[in-house]
């Protein structure tokens, strides 16, 4: 009897969080800029965030920053800091919030809100060049935030 009740709770709390929905942009909760709970309760994936870093179509972080260990990827940008050790100096929470919305942690970051959704005076749909319309959504899914954010934490020096 104690096996089949352990078995259904634990399934329950397995299938609870198989079907826990993102944290919305709108609701997400900083503390001093960082970002401590995951916007997915899914763990990120390093391999996807590094794709991420450096595709122009996804976060294209490499247009502003340069990270040694994807010298693969051509055209890496100078006006950001560099990203090498970005594990060591800063929490995952931290890089978190950093990715969803740098201003929060420093206010003149020229750096793009990637999990953001209201607050722009002139927003565009997402790389199109085109104005916002009613479908308006986020740089980046709360998934590819925790695979950024999971890559992040491995650059070390």
């Amino acid at each position: 009897m104690k096996f089949s009740v352990i078995t259904a709770v634990a399934a329950g709390f397995v299938a609870s969080a198989a079907f826990a929905e993102d944290v919305a942009p709108t609701a997400v909760a900083y503390t001093e800029g960082a970002v401590s709970q995951s916007l997915t309760g899914i763990p990120g994936d390093p391999a996807n965030g590094r794709v991420i870093l450096g595709d122009n179509g996804q976060g294209n972080c490499v247009a502003c920053h340069q990270i040694t260990e994807m010298s693969d990827v051509p055209f890496q940008g100078n006006v950001g800091p560099m990203l090498d050790g970005t594990g060591e100096r800063w929490s995952e929470g931290e890089l978190r919030g950093i990715v969803v919305n740098a201003k929060v942690m420093f206010e003149d970051s020229i750096m793009p809100a990637f999990y953001k959704t209201d607050g722009f005076i002139r927003p565009g749909n997402l790389y199109t060049g085109k104005a916002a319309d009613d479908t308006f959504g986020p740089l980046l899914t709360a998934q590819q935030v925790e695979d950024v954010v999971a890559y992040l934490v491995t650059l070390r020096e």
